[in-house]
Order: structure tokens, then C-alpha cells, then sequence
């Protein structure tokens, strides 16, 4: 049970949840909600540690994940000291210090260049699409928001644990060593997403909403695509282009699934 303020663990996770500076210098984050924790546990992850609020002790969803999870580092925090640690208005009680997982390469079909996407629940809804259809490898410009924080991991809703995010990206470089074809997504192409062969590897990149996709990005880009609006909206934002994007190139993989 951690009553001061002055415990070394709740120090770190107030500052892991405030503060994009001290997540990239220690290589860690907060996960905030029970959600959250259980995806990361899911996900075949090991926290450093579950942090519980005092009466969070007897919410039965809580003590069940505690029971099937069985940490042995875990941690009681007063209530008043949880509050000071979540990042949202009505806190679910539960919450784990985890090390930010290194991503790797590997072998990718398919992967997701981001330009300066810099909202939140944009760049997590993004990844959340991005895991849903099955793509596994993402490249976040340096201008884009921060992956880790509070918010787009809220937004993203466990998608994290199934991605390697490369962030600080150089996406020209990515772009180029990229073995099959790259598609900007850009309003007035002369070709449409859904004429587009997307059968083979493909890397979509997806620009800021207010600037678009930078002109050198551009340049490297094998197919200039766009999405089709018969109605009266000017744009869609960057996650809805971005979702639908990624699920017509499953429609046109996998034609015989469904959801």
C-alpha cells in the first residue's frame, strides 16, 4: 500500500504519464484502464508493474484480471494518488508501468509511412485500423504526435502490442527500401483507390490533414491515389482515409473473409 507522495514508484508513473520527454528518456509508459492493461497482458506482455487504487480492490472485473494475471509486482495506491497518476476524468482503478517494446522489421507486405499526423486520437485510430487489417510495420515522421502517450493509446485500444512503430522516421529512406509499391494517398488524384492493383506489397502513405504529404514524399511515390466523394465533405480526415485505404487492400487479398 503506497500512501506519499514521495514513493519512488508513484514519482515515476506521475511523470510516465505527463510527460513525452520523460517516456522516450526512460523507455517507458503508463497504461491507464483495465482495457488497456488486459490487451498488454493479452498480448503475451509483462509489465514492470500493476498499479490498483485502493478501492479498485473490490471491482470484480479488476480482481478477476488480477487473479487470472497473478503479477507479482504489484502495487496498492491511495486513492487520491491515483487520481494524480491517470490521464482521464473518470479513472477505472488500474494501471501498469510497462518498457516500451523495440520494434523490429522483419518481413512486411505491407506497412504505413505517417507524415505529421500530429492528433491523437488520429494517429491511435490510425494504428488501431492499421492492426485490424493486419498490417503489422508503421513509420511515424519526427513531427508526428507520440505514439506511447496517453491518448493514442487510448485511441488505439491495444493495437499497440501487434505493431512495430518505428518512430522520428526518416520515410524518404523507408519509402525507398520499400520492395513493392507506394501509394500517396492525395485529394484530386487522377486514380482512384479502388482501380488501384493492390494485390502485391503496398506502402500507404497517409500526410497531415491541414498540409498533406510533403512533395519529396511525393516523388518516391510509385501511385498518386484518391478516395472517392460523390458527396458535399471537401476531405475526410487522416484515420477515416487511412481505414479505408488499408481495408480495400484486404478486400482485394482476402476476398473470401469476413469479419
Amino acid at each position: 500500500m503506497i500512501t506519499s507522495k514521495e514513493n519512488p514508484l508513484f514519482k515515476a508513473a506521475k511523470k510516465l504519464a505527463g510527460s513525452a520527454r520523460e517516456r522516450k528518456k526512460a523507455g517507458k509508459t503508463l497504461l491507464d484502464g483495465i482495457h488497456l492493461v488486459s490487451a498488454h497482458y493479452k498480448a503475451a506482455c509483462l509489465p514492470e508493474a500493476i498499479i490498483i487504487s485502493a478501492s479498485a480492490q473490490n471491482n470484480p472485473e479488476i480482481r478477476d484480471f488480477l487473479r487470472e494475471a497473478q503479477s507479482s509486482n504489484l502495487f496498492v495506491l491511495a486513492d487520491e494518488l491515483f487520481r494524480e497518476i491517470s490521464t482521464v476524468e473518470t479513472p477505472t482503478g488500474i494501471a501498469a508501468l510497462i518498457r516500451i517494446p523495440a520494434p523490429s522489421v522483419g518481413e512486411a507486405d505491407c506497412c504505413v509511412l505517417l507524415e505529421g499526423i500530429q492528433d491523437p486520437g488520429n494517429l491511435g485510430s490510425i494504428l488501431r485500423s492499421a492492426a485490424a487489417a493486419g498490417i503489422k510495420l508503421i513509420y511515424l515522421s519526427a513531427g508526428c504526435a507520440d505514439a506511447w502517450s496517453p491518448k493514442v493509446l487510448r485511441a488505439g485500444m491495444g493495437a499497440h502490442f501487434h505493431l512495430s512503430i518505428f518512430e522520428n522516421s526518416n520515410l524518404l529512406e523507408a519509402a525507398r527500401n520499400f520492395p513493392g509499391q507506394v501509394i500517396a494517398t492525395i485529394l484530386n488524384a487522377d486514380q482512384a483507390l479502388f482501380d488501384l492493383d493492390l494485390g502485391g506489397p503496398a506502402a500507404f502513405i497517409i500526410g497531415n490533414e491541414g498540409a498533406g504529404i510533403s512533395a519529396d514524399l511525393l516523388e518516391v511515390a510509385d501511385s498518386r491515389v484518391s478516395i472517392p466523394m460523390p458527396g458535399a465533405a471537401e476531405s475526410l480526415n487522416a484515420a477515416a482515409a487511412a481505414a479505408i485505404c488499408f481495408f480495400e487492400r484486404v478486400r482485394q487479398t482476402c476476398p473470401g473473409k469476413r469479419s
